[in-house]
């Protein structure tokens, strides 16, 4: 299935189905804060029966958690698909996946939620690179409404960060966890590089750890092809005493590219995290640090 448009915005009084995909639910009073956000909002918000469950570390068997996000997608009335939280989980369910119908909706999350966003890229299906139910709550206003404006096919201000230089790029951006995405390299899942801007975050990562993921990105060729690149933040990626810091390792693997880099940018674990829409066009200018998001993009 192909699709080149986003999906249809949605609008208060619509159902949205909440799955767990990932890892097993632990933060039960800030969950329901999120879910309160989105029913405040004037959403009908239904939770999947595996939102509840556990199996070791993630939220149900596979088969349990495939089932949901099944359900969820292929349900006519539900309008988007909330996901309860991150963790670790869902690239185990890519293993036999494919996205079926033609209505996609909003998938929206972010952290472990970047290998469902990347294989909706690959599929051409735009999704939401956004705060997860148990972070929603934690947000400022405006990136709560930046949350909103997103899926209801608003238009949505421009981002700022730290100008690296490079230039001006257009392309598709494609928004991610870092050392997620790394894991969808080279499968079945992955989305085309050729011509994107990469917006990547990470967090609890050593300094090295960073290194070395970028680098297999490196030696795979994966970066050839990318147009400008978005960083946000890299939170708790702490430095042993004498190391590089996260900040020195990016540039030292990514400042030779001579394409658009900015960093900075409000989005990522443990603080603001905008909302990004992935598989939709953006032009970064990588000289005043600045992201902008086509005002058509959201709108089918």
């Amino acid at each position: 299935m192909t699709n080149n448009q986003p999906p249809t915005p949605i609008k208060p009084g619509d159902l949205l189905r909440v799955i767990a995909p990932s890892g097993a639910l632990k933060e039960k009073e800030v969950f329901e804060q999120g879910v309160a956000i989105w029913r405040e909002r004037g959403y009908r918000i239904e939770l999947d029966a595996n939102v509840e469950l556990r199996y070791g570390y993630l939220g149900g068997t596979d088969q349990q958690r495939r089932q949901a996000l099944s359900s969820a997608w292929n349900d006519p009335e539900c309008k988007a698909i909330l996901c309860a939280r991150g963790g670790y989980g869902s690239t185990r369910l890519l293993e036999s996946w494919q996205w079926k119908g033609d209505k996609p909706k909003w998938l929206i999350g972010f952290s472990d939620i970047t290998a469902l966003l990347w294989s909706l890229a690959k599929v051409g299906i735009p999704s939401l690179h956004a705060p997860v139910l148990t972070t929603l709550a934690q947000e400022p206003d405006w990136s709560i409404q930046r949350l909103f404006d997103s899926v209801e096919g608003s238009p949505l201000a421009p981002l700022e960060g730290k100008g690296w230089g490079g230039g001006k790029a257009t392309g598709m951006l494609l928004a991610g966890n870092l050392t997620v995405a790394t894991h969808v390299l080279g499968t079945l899942h992955q989305p085309s590089l050729e011509g994107v801007i990469l917006a990547l975050e990470d967090v609890a990562e050593a300094p090295y750890r960073l290194d070395r993921l970028l680098t297999q990105w490196r030696m795979m060729g994966a970066l050839r092809g990318v147009k400008g690149i978005a960083l946000g933040r890299f939170s708790r990626c702490e430095p042993s005493p004498g190391s590089w810091s996260a900040e020195e390792v990016l540039g030292d693997r990514l400042s030779d590219l001579n394409i658009p880099i900015i960093s900075n940018l409000p989005f990522g674990h443990e603080g603001v995290n905008a909302a990004l829409p992935v598989g939709v066009p953006v032009t970064l200018d990588g000289d005043i640090g600045k992201v902008w998001f086509h005002a058509e993009a959201l709108r089918p």
